[in-house]
């Protein structure tokens, strides 16, 4: 088997534990990024298996259509980056394990820090002493406060943990049957939408990006929060209305937002009207981005691998394709 790993942009998965299970493989792993389809389908072109570095690279129909010799995609969680139904024309099959029983700590924990820079000026203020100043402002406390969590998972249980750490009270907001379970739970439910997005000092989201929430969050949603109150997003940017978010903050409600995911990306280019708004706290998608969550995403990712190398494959998306190929 030849293997190729994508977009580990800081060649960090060769020193991690969980490479070792690639043993006996032959394997390529690309340090950079290629945007353009036709050149990363040239890129691919020797290689049996790929793996994913979440969704840092599209494959497309353009893609898979140059790839005869590709036989498995490897990744973790959802796969909007992924077109399956070309996948499973081509013969690819695509495996992806979608419930692995622990939260992302690091995107909890990234969530918690944003909300932090964001209520204290964090970056305005280092930037400002870093420009020989002093102070130039004052933030707010979160004891006491309100947080708004969309999304009834284990990421926002997580985050709530630390909500309640620091004295915030907490409400929901999920789909019909999130909010069943946190009513079932013992949570407190917003009353409306309306009143879960008018209420909070600070909302925050946690959703998976699939078909049926892509554009979940409106810019009539945002433009009910107050104009003193935080909108964090550590989740997906497609889970806004398209241009919403940069309306939004233009119009000032809300007053402020703290995003780390955007919609292209990565982002390379200078004066990004979203990212250089004054009311913007922003990361470079780095909320998943830590040693530990690497290897426990790609722990999962390279047992896939191993997996369909012994004949035996396991979270597979497009199981028909092994029906109809079997063992490789």
């Amino acid at each position: 088997m030849k293997l190729a790993i994508l977009d580990d942009w800081f060649d960090t998965l060769r020193g991690l534990p969980c490479f070792q299970k690639l043993n006996g493989i032959d394997v390529t792993v690309f340090t950079d990024h290629e945007p353009d389809p036709d050149k990363l389908a040239a890129r691919l072109k020797p290689f049996d298996a790929v793996v994913l570095f979440r969704e840092r690279s599209a494959i497309s129909a353009q893609v898979l259509d140059q790839l005869p010799n590709l036989k498995l995609i490897s990744q973790r969680s959802v796969y909007p980056h992924v077109d399956v139904d070309a996948c499973t024309r081509r013969g690819v099959l695509l495996c992806s394990n979608m419930h692995s029983g622990t939260p992302s700590f690091a995107a909890a924990e990234h969530t918690w820090a944003l909300i932090l820079a964001a209520m204290r000026q964090i970056p305005q203020q280092m930037a400002n002493m870093k420009a020989g100043h002093w102070q130039m402002g004052v933030g707010k406390t979160l004891q006491g406060r309100r947080l708004g969590l969309y999304g009834y998972g284990r990421i926002a249980k997580t985050v709530e943990g630390y909500a309640q750490a620091f004295g915030m009270n907490v409400i929901w907001w999920a789909s019909d049957e999130g909010r069943a379970r946190a009513l079932a739970e013992g949570r407190t439910v917003a009353d409306s939408r309306e009143a879960f997005f008018s209420t909070p000092d600070v909302v925050s989201v946690h959703v998976r990006l699939k078909p049926a929430t892509k554009g979940l969050i409106t810019g009539a949603d945002l433009g009910l929060m107050r104009p003193d109150a935080l909108f964090v997003n550590t989740s997906r940017a497609g889970l806004i209305e398209p241009g919403a978010m940069l309306a939004a903050m233009n119009a000032g409600r809300p007053g402020h937002a703290a995003l780390d995911v955007f919609d292209k990306e990565p982002v390379t280019w200078e004066n990004d009207p979203l990212l250089t708004h004054p009311n913007v706290t922003c990361t470079p998608h780095i909320g998943f981005v830590t040693e530990d969550e690497f290897e426990l995403q790609f722990s999962d990712i390279f047992d896939q691998v191993v997996a369909y190398r012994s004949g035996a494959p396991i979270h597979m998306i497009n199981p028909s394709v092994w029906d109809r190929k079997g063992a490789p």
